[in-house]
Order: C-alpha cells, then structure tokens, then sequence
C-alpha cells in the first residue's frame, strides 16, 4: 500500500505492484506467422495465446533478456532484433514496463529449456490474430497490442521493416 498525495491534496491509500521490467520477443516468418506459446494462467484461471516473455535481470539489456527468453521457453533463437514497442499494461497500480522486440528470422537450436512456460508452441498465421483476439484466444494485453502492431504493419506493406532502429536498451 502507498500513501498517495492527488494533484488536488487529498490522500488516498492505493495498492501498488512493483515488478521488475518485462522483455518479449514476437518472431515472424516469410510465412507472416508469429511463433506464440499456448500457456494457461493460474491467476485468471484461463487459456491463450501469448508471445514469449519474461523478466530482464537487473543491469540487463532487454533485448538481450527478449532473447533470452525466447530461446529459453520456445527452442528458437532470434536473429537480430528491433523494438516494436514499450507498454505499460496497469500503470494505473504497476510499474511493470514492457519491451517489445521484433525479428523477422529465429533459428531452432533445440527444444525448450522452460516447458513448464507453455503446453505447446505454434508458427501461428498473423491473418488469424484478429479472429484469436476476438474469440478470446489472446488475452495478454502487451500480446494483443503487439501483434495488433505486426498485422498492421504487415497488411499496409511493411513487410521485413521493423520500425525503428536497433535498440541498445
């Protein structure tokens, strides 16, 4: 709980959840699929598709801890990778900050450190993603809003050109 001063001077007791930044990885094939881990989450007691994703360690470098983590949890390494965007998903009660790379290639180097983190993973058409979101499929807010980015980019011929340069942080 925190005591929270309001522009106006009222104080108001408010929950906050203080996380370490989370680093995400979404790869898209020539065949404009994007490599998504079927996952069920305890805390909301649901099923759905979600783009690889963890924690980056203090004095980590995001895209470095993205991909760590895709490699770790789907068997694939990326090739290089670009920022697509930064979100944060409750800043309302949560500092939790999310980093969104993008790659266009990934190499499949073996299987899965973590299969704990997913009961499958799939090549999954980016045409689809609407229709998933729609349904229920996607629930993850940094997942929807980051492959709501790729299909848009996709269909208006931004194939292979992420946006922005390479970040180093």
């Amino acid at each position: 709980m925190a005591d929270v001063e309001l522009p106006d001077g009222r104080r108001l007791d408010h929950t906050v959840i203080r996380v370490r930044p989370v680093a995400v990885t979404a790869v898209v094939n020539a065949a404009d699929e994007v490599l998504l881990l079927w996952r069920h989450r305890f805390v909301t007691g649901a099923w759905g598709w979600e783009l690889p994703s963890g924690g980056a360690e203090p004095g980590e470098d995001p895209a470095v801890a993205a991909a760590r983590e895709l490699e770790e949890e789907t068997g694939w390494r990326p090739g290089p990778l670009r920022l697509l965007l930064a979100v944060d998903p409750m800043p309302g009660i949560s500092n939790s900050h999310h980093r969104v790379y993008w790659s266009d290639t990934a190499e499949h180097v073996g299987e899965p450190v973590d299969t704990i983190e997913s009961a499958r993973r799939e090549w999954v058409p980016l045409a689809k993603v609407p229709d998933l979101i729609a349904a229920g499929r996607i629930r993850s807010a940094t997942t929807v809003s980051a492959l709501l980015t790729l299909h848009r980019l996709r269909r208006v011929g931004q194939d292979n050109k992420p946006p922005g340069p390479a970040p180093s942080s």
